[in-house]
């Protein structure tokens, strides 16, 4: 017997049908109660990080990380729509690949990463 896979995750809202709505928009993933999203197949990291990392924002517990392809164009579509991208030189590596930042209508940080080919 063995754990297969993250199987949901659920955090709170002020407003889950609006909040809801920005992730199909915006990042085409099927939020919602009664939305079920089929991923694709890939890595996902799975890491405690120490309580005094300054990787993302000591008031938060966690950080969302999407996996994703065609990181420039889908940062060009977030930044049309009015959702502030944030990029840095330093965060892009031929190991780990190309990350952006984000963060959803409520302030949670979300992490867009594209693996190296």
């Amino acid at each position: 017997m063995a754990v297969t896979g993250i199987g949901g995750l659920f955090f709170r809202s002020n407003d889950p049908d609006t909040r809801a709505a920005w992730y199909r928009e915006h990042l085409g993933i099927e939020a919602g109660q009664a939305g079920v999203w089929h991923q694709q197949a890939g890595p996902t990291v799975f890491a405690p990080f120490p309580s005094e990392s300054d990787y993302f924002s000591e008031k938060q517990s966690f950080m969302l990380n999407l996996r994703v392809t065609g990181l420039d164009a889908l940062a060009a579509e977030l930044t049309a729509a009015g959702i502030p991208v944030e990029r840095r030189p330093e965060w892009d590596t031929t190991d780990y690949g190309c990350f952006a930042r984000i963060h959803d209508p409520e302030g949670l940080p979300i992490e867009l990463w594209e693996p190296p080919a």
